[in-house]
């Protein structure tokens, strides 16, 4: 018996990483999936091997992702939880992005997080008023939209009006739908894997995190499980951080203190 038995689960940007792990980890727990992204034929080849669904879609384009989101839905047989995970990213000095690079990464990263909610919000409310049946968004922020990293200004800027969007949906939607939203450290996907990998970058990484590791991707995609299931039906409106504790480490006072610690001894 898995935790999402009789679920119809939507997943953006689902063809790879963080998605891709979502999309088998729902199925494993019993939910029927159509995976949604851009990327054609890596949505179809995720969907293929976890009997699903897929649907090619950018979900910058508000009224494509309404339309996906519905046919998806159709195909499903309803909609009970929807996992905005598309997203992507960018690194350079601030004033060295250009327009059209913002509006990238704002468009896929906020506004496509709005053509989602937009989409399956009213889906889930005349659900829930024909069956009492509650539904549950779960987004894709970043601990970057917490703390904002160097480089990553309109991706940091974009993460953080995630948050304040997802907590506005749990506001204005319940109880037909609950809101959560996801904030990731640093995962290892396909597209961190260089510098997981990497010889001077892996050991910084794993030095400056409490848990002494990179995540993984279906580390991740389990808390979307989580947020998704009966376990966490009385969660609404938070802001699950993913980190392994890397934001409690304070880069102003922490070597000071280590060091004197390792004076004091016992």
């Amino acid at each position: 018996m898995g935790l999402l038995d009789g679920h119809r689960s939507i997943i953006t940007g689902g063809a790879s990483g963080i998605g891709a792990a979502a999309a088998r980890r729902f199925a494993a727990e019993g939910a029927s999936v159509a995976v949604l992204d851009r990327d054609a034929d890596g949505a179809a080849a995720v969907a293929a091997e976890i009997g699903g669904r897929s649907f090619a879609v950018d979900v910058a384009d508000v009224d494509a992702t309404i339309a996906a989101v519905r046919a998806a839905t159709e195909e499903l047989g309803g909609l009970d939880d929807l996992f905005a995970n598309a997203g992507v990213g960018n690194l350079k000095r601030l004033d060295a992005y250009r327009e059209k690079e913002w509006d990238l990464l704002v468009d896929v990263n906020l506004k496509g997080t709005f053509a989602c909610i937009r989409a399956a919000a009213p889906i889930m409310q005349e659900a829930h008023a024909a069956t009492g049946r509650a539904g549950s968004i779960v987004t894709m922020a970043s601990v970057s939209g917490i703390r904002p990293t160097r480089g990553e200004s309109p991706y940091s800027a974009a993460k953080a009006g995630v948050i304040a969007l997802t907590k506005s949906a749990a506001l204005e939607y319940g109880p037909a739908l609950r809101a959560n939203c996801l904030s990731p450290g640093f995962i290892h996907t396909p597209l961190t894997g260089f510098a997981a990998t990497h010889d001077t970058y892996r050991p910084a990484i794993d030095a400056g995190t409490p848990l002494g590791r990179a995540g993984q991707a279906d580390e991740v995609a389990a808390v979307a499980v989580f947020l998704c299931s009966p376990l966490a039906s009385y969660v609404t409106g938070i802001n699950l951080v993913v980190d392994g504790g890397s934001l409690l480490p304070s880069a102003q006072s922490d070597p000071m203190l280590n060091d004197l610690l390792s004076m004091m001894g016992d």
